[in-house]
């Protein structure tokens, strides 16, 4: 297939078929008039590569992924690289989250002070005495 109908079949654009092909990660395949061709095993490491991407992978994260699907392996992660992968993920995503809990107990710490200074503060008063609705 031309690389017009790789791109709508992945979902991407040719500009980052390009991309892809510059960084290695998609074969660079060419007919005998300079034309790209592709076939399914590029549309399954094309897939791979944008399903890593939809879980927070960077694209050189994907590479052990590509590699192994190139490797003939019927799956992207059956490689001891793309676990290493997968682990150093997990750990950083643990830390993030991690982080993202400390961020939220302070938030809700201070919403907390914060209500409960409203709750005693007395009511405002109107400039010609009375209360504000």
């Amino acid at each position: 297939m031309r690389i017009g109908e790789l791109a709508e079949r992945a979902g991407v654009t040719t500009r980052t078929l390009r991309y892809y092909e510059s960084r290695g990660l998609l074969p660079a395949r060419r007919t005998g008039n300079g034309h790209r061709v592709y076939d399914e095993d590029d549309l399954r490491l094309l897939q791979q590569i944008r399903t890593l991407q939809d879980f927070g992978f960077d694209l050189e994260e994907t590479r052990p992924f590509v590699e192994c699907l190139r490797a003939g392996h019927p799956a992207g992660d059956a490689c001891p690289a793309s676990l290493a992968v997968y682990r150093r993920k997990l750990t950083e995503l643990d830390s993030l989250i991690g982080r993202l809990r400390s961020v939220r107990d302070q938030v809700a710490t201070h919403l907390a002070v914060a209500e409960a200074a409203e709750h005693d503060a007395p009511e405002p008063q109107c400039a010609f005495g009375g209360t504000t609705p």
